[in-house]
């Protein structure tokens, strides 16, 4: 929690960018001017957050260490407008990998070797997916494992920190449920009726966290927290 109560101090360090500055690439140009803005970008913990313009989102990846060798597959994200899922604002890619698929990863997403092999690279579907999620904050169940991916995958390939917030819908659970035990999604939405469709599928996955988020959203403002303020000062009580 505490790596969400800190404000992003200054601004992004421009010798980082040089090697990509060189390359006079107009997508990683946008991408690191982007990325300025979002760091400097604080007011989202005071907007009401039935006014909160939120990206939900899900990686499928090869295992859960990247900095073990372990690669994302896919990333799966779906807008999000106070306690409105927006159906046609979503985002879908899967990642070039050059590996083989474990059986167990192949059963579990349905996913098979040549479609990855012809999928575009790591660094254009990443470029598209910040796009797409500009001006927003994140959300994603079990949040830890898309941030450590994002902050691997930022630094190797762009050679800058990924700082944005990522809010937990496991997280904010353990606040509107406090005896709950159930953590697991597909726990969470049978518990909240939310139709479980497409699990393991990146984007399936994001569209069912996305009305699990709804849901939480309802239940934070019955317990009096109307910004992401109140309920980061909430867990501190």
């Amino acid at each position: 929690m505490i790596h969400w109560m800190k404000q992003l101090n200054g601004k992004t360090n421009s010798a980082l960018y040089a090697p990509l500055l060189r390359q006079n690439n107009a997508e990683h140009l946008a991408f690191l001017r982007n990325l300025e803005k979002e760091m400097e970008r604080e007011n989202t913990l005071f907007i009401p957050l039935e006014k909160l313009k939120v990206v939900v989102f899900d990686l499928e990846t090869t295992g859960f260490s990247p900095d073990k060798g372990d690669q994302i597959l896919s990333i799966g994200a779906i807008k999000v407008n106070g306690v409105e899922v927006i159906p046609d604002q979503t985002f879908y890619s899967l990642v070039h990998y050059e590996g083989i698929l474990s059986t167990e990863v192949q059963q579990l997403t349905g996913m098979i070797d040549e479609n990855l092999k012809n999928a575009p690279a790591l660094v254009d579907v990443l470029l598209r997916f910040y796009q797409f999620t500009k001006g927003t904050t994140l959300v994603a169940h079990h949040a830890s494992h898309e941030k450590s991916f994002l902050q691997q995958a930022n630094w190797k390939l762009f050679k800058t920190p990924f700082k944005q917030r990522i809010v937990d819908t496991a997280f904010l659970i353990k606040l509107v449920e406090p005896k709950s035990e159930r953590f697991h999604l597909e726990d969470c939405c049978s518990y909240y009726e939310i139709d479980i469709h497409e699990r393991h599928h990146a984007l399936g996955d994001a569209k069912m966290t996305a009305q699990l988020w709804v849901r939480l959203v309802k239940k934070l403002k019955e317990l009096g927290c109307q910004t992401l303020f109140d309920v980061y000062e909430r867990y501190r009580k």
